[in-house]
């Protein structure tokens, strides 16, 4: 007799669908100042006839330096979604069964697919998983991680610790105390750091040296169609690195990607990342104003996105009224499947794509009513 796997709700991205890319796109998180035009001139120029060097020396080396680490606490990852699937999996094997993760309230999709395809539970605490997720600034939100200083397992004492700049801060022999005192292994999401307008992260720099730091340039460079992506280890972590290298198919990066995150560390990139941040405060305000302008309550948020209640026109299901802006080239993401129903998660666009959605919307009012 045939196994029938369970069937399982169709993952719910932001960006192109069905209908391919929409024209005036709130639905992804992107960085809407980009592409960066060095980074995506790198990209163009990658070599695509050699295949990378296997180990990705050189690179592994420029992304240490860029963060002021060892080199063999780099991990690189085909994306950030490949590296959560093989930390999982790493995770499932390591704790046998019975194994649990546990989630934010609101996160991304692919945390909670990843431990569903490794037969792991959704612990209700995090205290009795041994994987934990955390975001910052989260999504859908965009805010802060709550309680993840208390997720963060302590440093007691820490090897030789070097921030972007290369000041020493610490030494002594590697040694940690877990939350609740298992050996949790806490994974930070930063895929929106490079992004973000306000606030300040809740680790300090000696904290972030205690779990997983994941990073994801594509969408700060406006370049999401380029995968790639790598992660920090925490100091003490040689064998889960190895074990995750072990786990790793060849060449997990391509010679893109390797354009991509070489390009990423570059002075002149960060200076255009800098620069277009100043223009997104602008445009996020604008846009908070256009939104409320409509009806909407927006909710505070600290990165280049915010979550939003839309006033839906009279009698007009909120799924009905985004297929008809999808329609009209016009998408929105709504964050059911982030388990925040009867809101919207809504990138911040330059004003003229703000204005095409406040007439849409209006436009939607007018016929409704």
């Amino acid at each position: 007799m045939k196994s029938v796997m369970p069937s399982q709700p169709p993952r719910m991205h932001g960006g192109p669908d069905h209908l391919g890319a929409a024209l005036h796109d709130f639905s992804t998180n992107s960085n809407a100042c980009a592409p960066c035009p060095a980074a995506q001139a790198a990209v163009r120029q990658a070599d695509a006839s050699q295949y990378p060097d296997a180990s990705y020396t050189a690179l592994r080396r420029q992304l240490a330096n860029f963060h002021g680490v060892d080199a063999r606490r780099v991990v690189l990852a085909a994306s950030a979604s490949e590296f959560i699937f093989r930390i999982t999996a790493l995770t499932a094997q390591t704790a046998g069964q019975g194994g649990a993760v546990w989630l934010p309230p609101h996160s991304y999709g692919d945390y909670a697919q990843a431990a569903r395809a490794h037969r792991l539970a959704v612990a209700a605490e995090p205290a009795a998983a041994q994987l934990l997720w955390a975001c910052e600034p989260s999504s859908p939100l965009g805010l802060a991680q709550a309680g993840l200083e208390k997720l963060a397992p302590t440093l007691v004492a820490s090897r030789t610790l070097r921030p972007p700049g290369g000041a020493e801060l610490a030494r002594g022999g590697p040694s940690r105390r877990s939350l609740a005192g298992t050996d949790a292994v806490c994974v930070l999401d930063r895929a929106y750091e490079p992004l973000r307008l306000s606030g300040a992260p809740t680790l300090s720099t000696v904290q972030l040296q205690s779990v997983w730091q994941l990073w994801t340039p594509n969408k700060a460079l406006g370049l999401t169609g380029v995968r790639a992506a790598y992660a920090i280890a925490p100091v003490d972590a040689e064998d889960a690195v190895v074990a995750l290298d072990q786990l790793s198919p060849s060449w997990p990066v391509g010679a893109h990607g390797v354009a991509l995150l070489q390009a990423w560390s570059r002075p002149d990139v960060q200076a255009w990342l800098a620069d277009s941040l100043v223009t997104l405060r602008g445009w996020k305000t604008r846009q908070i104003d256009v939104c409320e302008s409509l009806g909407w309550v927006c909710l505070p948020s600290d990165a280049n996105f915010f979550c939003a209640t839309p006033a839906l026109p009279k009698g007009l299901p909120l799924s009905s009224a985004l297929s008809l802006l999808r329609q009209q080239g016009i998408k929105l993401r709504d964050t059911a499947s982030f388990g925040l129903s009867g809101h919207l998660r809504v990138s911040v666009q330059p004003p003229a794509v703000q204005d095409v959605l406040k007439m849409a919307w209006t436009t939607l009012n007018a016929i409704a009513n």
